[in-house]
């Protein structure tokens, strides 16, 4: 039966987690954490640092991560199937109305309209991201600049020209900064 819970709990946190990773992190708390128990919070605050460092979004890793804690291998499996079910369905039939409906005026218009929408959407999540880099905090109302982080921000302004003016590209930057940074806090 644990398969089961596993598979449907992700189900839903696939289902309902709009709005990227970050997002789905409270409904994950409230699921995981609070509703079934299977996470401590010092846990779950394992999971959130564990799903950010590797590669692919925080809700599969998070699943993979509760799965393997809670039934091993086959957990690990069931949840990010049930994770992922959801947008795979959502994407496939969005992919077959497009090619079936993209050349209509109508459908060039809403997509035009969406742009900015998601280029805001993109920009609040960085913005949110370099706030929580520099000050600590992501909530713009809550930022003292006593609390500002200088190696990060000199870290940030040397990533910045390297990537507008030098056009290094973003995996050679991101090394970069890691080795940087690594080197800094051992100084400093």
């Amino acid at each position: 039966m644990i398969y089961l819970q596993l598979f449907f709990v992700y189900l839903q946190i696939g289902a309902f987690a709009f709005g990227g990773g970050y997002a789905a992190m409270p409904l994950i708390q409230s699921l995981v954490v609070e509703g079934k128990g299977w996470l401590s919070m010092a846990e779950f605050a394992d999971l959130t640092t564990i799903a950010e460092m590797t590669p692919g979004p925080i809700a599969v890793n998070s699943a993979t991560f509760v799965g393997q804690k809670m039934a091993g291998l086959p957990g690990a499996i069931v949840c990010t199937l049930g994770c992922i079910l959801p947008s795979l369905i959502i994407v496939l039939i969005l992919a077959y109305l497009y090619t079936k409906f993209s050349n209509l005026d109508i459908v060039k218009k809403v997509l035009g309209q969406m742009r900015p929408a998601v280029v805001a959407m993109i920009a609040s999540a960085g913005m949110g991201i370099l706030l929580m880099g520099l000050f600590g905090t992501s909530v713009f109302a809550e930022i003292q600049f006593g609390s500002l982080r200088l190696i990060e921000l000199c870290v940030f302004i040397v990533c910045f020209i390297l990537l507008r003016c030098k056009k290094a590209g973003p995996i050679q930057i991101i090394f970069l900064s890691a080795a940087a940074g690594t080197i800094l806090y051992c100084v400093l």
